[in-house]
């Protein structure tokens, strides 16, 4: 077939719902200059971003954390109950790395801080929409080592340690998912911490995604 005569993908419907007005107007500007992006519906509240949803579903959400993180988490679980395929971005202008963790272990595919520039916005919209995910590297690695610190020679166990450590167990639940003691768990986490470089359960498991993110990525491009 003529790829000459193939249509181009439909754009991504993209449904925000940010606190701040002049915001709000600048991503619908932002929207609405995209060839990749279009703009669904911009509104204030939570619950007028849950209704349109389930009104017509829009690919990629973008939510404002502002509205605190357990109504933040509460909207993100209706969503994906009603809308199982659409990609949730939360973003705010500081995100710590247990809140960041809480959001990727609800299903939000997408994180962003404010200051992120216009280009950025753009291509985390674009990722998430495609079914990517989007961790920007300012939460995913504070200290600005990149993921290339998570390529490491892990035993066995320090693996299955670390699976357990990104899907958010305390050290006395993955000693009893193993079978070991929760002092082993702290033996191996220090090794892991060691091979690493990354100190901190949070940063460990956010450096953890980010990595995927990226592996996913480099997939979608050879692909």
């Amino acid at each position: 077939m003529d790829s000459e005569n193939t249509p181009p993908p439909a754009p991504i419907q993209v449904g925000v719902c940010e606190t701040q007005p002049a915001t709000a107007e600048g991503l619908r500007s932002l929207l609405e200059g995209s060839t990749k992006l279009r703009c669904a519906w911009v509104v204030p509240h939570l619950p007028v971003a849950l209704q349109l949803m389930r009104q017509s579903t829009a690919g990629v959400v973008l939510l404002d954390k502002h509205f605190g993180q357990q109504l933040v988490l509460r909207t993100v679980e209706e969503i994906l109950h009603h809308s199982p395929g659409a990609g949730i971005v939360v973003w705010g202008t500081g995100i710590g790395e247990a809140e960041a963790l809480r959001y990727l272990q609800a299903g939000v595919r997408g994180l962003l801080k404010k200051s992120a520039s216009l280009a950025t916005i753009e291509r985390c919209l674009t990722t998430v929409g495609q079914g990517g995910m989007w961790v920007e590297d300012a939460v995913a690695d504070p200290a600005g080592g990149g993921t290339g610190r998570m390529q490491p020679q892990l035993t066995p166990r320090e693996s299955q340690v670390l699976e357990l450590v990104r899907q958010g167990m305390r050290n006395r639940e993955i000693a009893t998912a193993l079978g070991i003691r929760p002092g082993t768990v702290k033996i191996h986490l220090r090794h892991i911490f060691e091979k690493t470089g990354i100190h901190g359960r949070f940063s460990l498991a956010l450096n953890l995604m980010a990595a995927g993110q990226a592996a996913q990525s480099r997939h979608a491009e050879v692909a």
